[in-house]
């Protein structure tokens, strides 16, 4: 397949004053690096002319996940907390950072394959007035939509806002070997965007038009507020999802029961959990088609205010969905000099829903191929294999597309991927992995990757 024609728009063009995001976000779940400065050209979608109403828009990236000059502001990811379901799921205006990811692995009825990629980020754009930095608060149920209103006299008050949200939303379509992503920014106020957990419940974020969203949602406690209805899209792009969300398993808790370290300084850490395995269905747009589908999602919820080392440029995250019944996520964060952080961690999900930690030793991530992006020649790991023997596994993890950079204002690659048996009978592994055989062994999975750091400006000071 050619480069010309294989993308869609990444985004339309935006008329109205953006703001330049940099983006190095893991999930997944992510993990986002956020910055905000100035747009240059038509790239970043609006912010409802947030500038000229809030200031300059303006993090560093060693700010937004490094800390910055007024983390200590902020609260912090300290040592594990206990987890408050469902007012957890809404947002923690007095940490900086957090989103919500959802990726999805799904096919129509004929086996026509797709992957879906779904993010919401709020940054905070000033700290929270007067917060103690060591009282690390908890949620608050119904924050995200119109708050720090200011006095009701004041005519721009509604418009005021203490966070700015961002949407990522990409669609794979694996048959016409298409991938297409757009963004999107706005303002948390004036009822724009923002997150919330109503009637105890029902839970809602969302960025204009697009949401995950609860529909009826059951009964309290962390999976409350299923079944999740996820909508997004853009005409002009021609992709859209209507979908919902179920889960399989219950909640996990990422690291140490729920703190992920993420850098040796006290607080360089997150508050992360998942639902590693939700069964998924609705319909998609792709082109000028309209396709129903089914399959598995995975969700990641983080937050944080200080995460990265000032040593670490990125990293290269794996959510895995074995057919076994087993999901596994590891990642690799990568230092300046390419080394492997030792805070490099992940976690294995059997069956029912039991869960194990998995630290640096206990997983090696190997790079049998390369891909190199026709934007600027940034040269990305594109095939691996991934090893736990404590779990019997070994899988080459090959993409369903090549090309599926988010080409959004910082770039990173966030694709679905195919998962193989990297041992097929009667071969070595090792070197069986590297053989046209291979290509040949059983699919055993599917899952999705996230790759940062490799592609566009260096973060400031570096």
């Amino acid at each position: 397949m050619s480069e010309a024609g294989r993308r869609g728009p990444a985004a339309p063009p935006g008329g109205r004053r953006g703001v330049t995001l940099a983006l190095v976000a893991a999930g997944a779940s992510v993990i986002g690096w956020l910055a905000f400065g100035p747009a240059e050209g038509e790239r970043g979608g609006g912010v409802r002319d947030a500038a000229e109403a809030d200031g300059a828009l303006t993090l560093s990236l060693v700010e937004a996940m490094g800390g910055g000059d007024d983390a200590e502001r902020y609260a912090r990811a300290f040592e594990p907390r206990p987890f408050v379901f469902p007012a957890d799921h809404a947002a923690h205006p007095d940490f900086r950072t957090e989103w919500w990811y959802v990726t999805s692995n799904l096919a129509t009825a004929d086996g026509r394959r797709f992957g879906v990629h779904f993010t919401i980020f709020r940054n905070a754009l000033r700290p929270p007035p007067e917060s103690a930095p060591d009282e690390s608060p908890g949620p608050e149920e119904g924050v995200g939509a119109e708050e720090d209103s200011g006095p009701e006299e004041d005519p721009g008050a509604e418009w005021r806002a203490r966070d700015l949200y961002m949407g990522h939303f990409a669609l794979a379509d694996a048959t016409a070997g298409r991938f297409t992503e757009v963004e999107r920014f706005t303002r948390g106020a004036a009822g724009l965007a923002g997150a919330r957990v109503e009637d105890g419940r029902a839970f809602r974020v969302w960025i204009d038009e697009w949401a995950i969203e609860s529909v009826n949602p059951p009964e309290p406690g962390a999976a409350g507020i299923f079944p999740l209805r996820l909508v997004a899209g853009d005409p002009g792009a021609g992709i859209a999802i209507d979908l919902v969300a179920r889960p399989m398993k219950p909640v996990v808790l990422q690291g140490k029961d729920g703190l992920s370290q993420k850098g040796d300084e006290p607080g360089n850490a997150s508050y992360y959990y998942s639902f590693t395995r939700l069964r998924t269905e609705g319909r998609l747009v792709s082109g000028s088609d309209t396709f129903s589908v089914s399959g598995e999602s995975w969700i990641d919820r983080e937050w944080s205010t200080s995460a990265l080392d000032a040593t670490q440029a990125g990293w290269d995250w794996f959510a895995l969905h074995l057919d076994d019944g087993r999901d596994l996520m590891v990642y690799r964060l990568r230092g300046i000099d390419g080394s492997s952080d030792p805070l490099s961690e992940g976690i294995l999900v059997d069956p029912d829903g039991s869960s194990r930690r998995l630290g640096v030793d206990d997983f090696t991530l190997e790079v049998l191929e390369r891909w190199t992006s026709p934007v600027d020649g940034a040269v990305y790991p594109s095939t691996w294999r991934v090893e736990v023997p404590s779990a019997d596994l070994a899988l080459r993890v090959v993409p369903l597309l090549r090309d599926q950079e988010m080409n959004v204002t910082v770039r990173y690659w966030e694709g679905a991927v195919e998962l193989f048996d990297a041992a097929p009978a009667g071969r070595d592994g090792r070197d069986g992995a590297r053989s046209e055989g291979a290509s040949r062994a059983p699919r055993v999975g599917r899952g999705y990757v996230e790759l940062t750091g490799y592609a566009g400006r260096a973060p400031p000071g570096r």
